[in-house]
């Protein structure tokens, strides 16, 4: 058994640390975007992840009772707030940047081969990193690393089941997730889409603003919670699991990150699954339906635009026809693997072989600034 390491009640970090933590958390946030990466995946890479699982258990009920007494200078003391807010700085940056200077989400769909082939490289380098940091690898922490990688493997593999929307699953669900989502190498979003939820919660949070606000928001509810309590318990779990088990619970969330790389691999058989809503109606002589019937959009875009069921289609003026503008979001719901011209590829398959071979000679380079990134 590894002996016990102190860990620090209040939060430590420092003006100097900042700017290193806010980039941090940017990486962060630039892998919670590309599926099967999650923060949880960078965190541990970055070498922060203890130090996330603290300051999310610092929330703790003793925080709670000087909030709600109104005790607010107390409670702030409790929570490691500056250590939250610049990791949040960070995380919220990357996913601005990410969507609106550079939007990597299109470039998944457009490019996938570099997007994947980055993320691929730069886990591989970084697997080599975290066992070479490991302070022991025996025989038992080698065979929870087969195990962690086991587990990681058959939980991408799964296929998406009927489930149902009781507020007790949807709880669960929310439960599950959260916990996902600070594992290294799983996906919240991807379980999500496996206990059938995904819809589920877009359907929920399309609700809100509108007339069924309230019922998005009981919706809503039972999975709030279920996350909330999901995070306060599974945070804890593992913390304790860290102080105690040190290298063999690192040694689990190694294999958890092998076992991720079977849906990073820059080459695959995706399949997505269609989440349309209707965004807008409009009359057919409308700017934005004729550019459409011009332009059909391109279908290869996690979102697009195209036009769907038309009122009043038998008037002969297309002043008096109306038409439903609908937005269309692609979800990939499944991944196969395949070496291009060798295993598992298809003569229709086409993909930028060296795109990808680049993408990961350049993430596996990155790594070293990464390894520099771990001490600072």
């Amino acid at each position: 058994m590894a002996e016990e390491k102190p860990i620090p009640p209040k939060d430590t970090t420092t003006l100097k640390e900042a700017p290193f933590l806010a980039l941090k958390g940017f990486l962060m946030g630039s892998a919670d975007i590309v599926p099967g990466v999650s923060g949880g995946t960078m965190a541990l890479i970055v070498g922060i992840y203890e130090r996330l699982l603290n300051a999310i258990k610092s929330v703790n009920g003793k925080f709670l009772k000087f909030f709600f007494t109104f005790k607010w200078k107390e409670a702030l003391g409790e929570v490691h707030l500056f250590f939250l807010m610049v990791l949040f700085f960070g995380i919220f940056s990357a996913l601005a940047f990410f969507t609106k200077v550079v939007p990597l989400q299109v470039y998944m769909f457009t490019h996938p081969e570099i997007v994947y082939g980055l993320f691929f490289g730069l886990i591989v380098g970084s697997i080599y990193i975290l066992i070479k940091a490991l302070e022991r690898f025996s025989n038992i922490e080698k065979g929870m690393l087969i195990l962690g990688m086991a587990f990681g493997i058959w939980i991408v593999s799964l296929v998406p089941a009927d489930t149902p929307e009781h507020p007790a699953f949807v709880f669960l669900s929310g439960s599950i997730a959260i916990c996902a989502m600070i594992l290294p190498g799983i996906s919240g979003s991807y379980l999500l889409l496996i206990m059938r939820k995904y819809d589920y919660l877009l359907s929920e949070i399309g609700k809100l603003g509108g007339v069924e606000t309230a019922d998005g928001m009981m919706g809503l509810l039972p999975f709030i919670l279920g996350a909330i309590v999901g995070l306060a318990a599974f945070s804890r779990f593992l913390s304790w699991l860290l102080s105690r088990y040190h290298p063999q619970t690192i040694a689990v969330l190694i294999g958890f990150l092998i076992g991720s790389l079977y849906v990073i691999w820059p080459y695959q058989h995706r399949e997505f699954v269609q989440q349309v809503s209707v965004s807008d109606v409009q009359y057919m002589t409308h700017p934005k339906v004729q550019e459409l019937m011009e332009n059909p959009p391109n279908t290869n875009l996690p979102e697009y635009k195209r036009l769907g069921e038309i009122s009043n289609a038998d008037s002969a003026f297309d002043e008096m026809k109306k038409v439903e503008i609908e937005t269309v979001k692609n979800k990939m719901i499944k991944s196969e693997p395949y070496v291009p011209g060798w295993i598992g590829s298809e003569p229709e398959d086409d993909p930028n072989v060296w795109g990808g071979i680049i993408g990961i000679l350049a993430g596996m380079v990155m790594v070293g600034g990464l390894e520099r990134l771990r001490e600072k």
